[in-house]
């Protein structure tokens, strides 16, 4: 088993441009309609996929800039995160929350891109302890 995040956008094509040169995605495969949308476009992060839609309105197919944001926060795990960081701030990507060390042992920030999707960068720096990780949570949280 196995899932795929399957995101949608106002432009896939501008879209998947965007991931490639911001975050390193892959063009994997492309189902273009009449008229310049795309069905989906397959992008590969590493080996993880994910699928870019156009917005179809008439079929209730939209995007987090149609609705007015996301609940949904994709993950990349990277080897850099700073140098990844560097490339999608400067490719237009909005700082939600600074990349800095984190408690759970990764160095970690949340974008979001001009696509109106929140992604978190994200490098393993560090081992920590489950207990030590549940503290400094329900410190900051509970």
């Amino acid at each position: 088993m196995s899932i795929t995040p399957h995101i949608v956008v106002r432009d896939a094509v501008a879209a998947s441009d965007w991931y490639a040169r911001a975050l390193g995605a892959v063009e994997h495969d492309r189902l273009p309609l009449p008229g310049g949308k795309v069905m989906y476009v397959e992008l590969r992060f590493g080996e993880a996929p994910m699928m870019v839609a156009d917005e179809f309105p008439d079929l209730g197919i939209v995007s987090p800039l149609t609705i007015g944001g996301t609940a949904v926060v994709l993950h990349l795990d990277c080897a850099d995160a700073d140098a990844s960081w560097r490339r999608a701030v400067d490719a237009g990507a909005e700082i939600l929350v600074p990349l800095a060390d984190q408690f759970w042992g990764d160095r970690q920030g949340q974008l979001r891109d001009p696509f109106g999707h929140k992604w978190n960068l994200a490098q393993h720096v560090r081992d920590v302890p489950r207990e030590e990780i549940a503290a400094a949570a329900a410190a900051m949280l509970g």
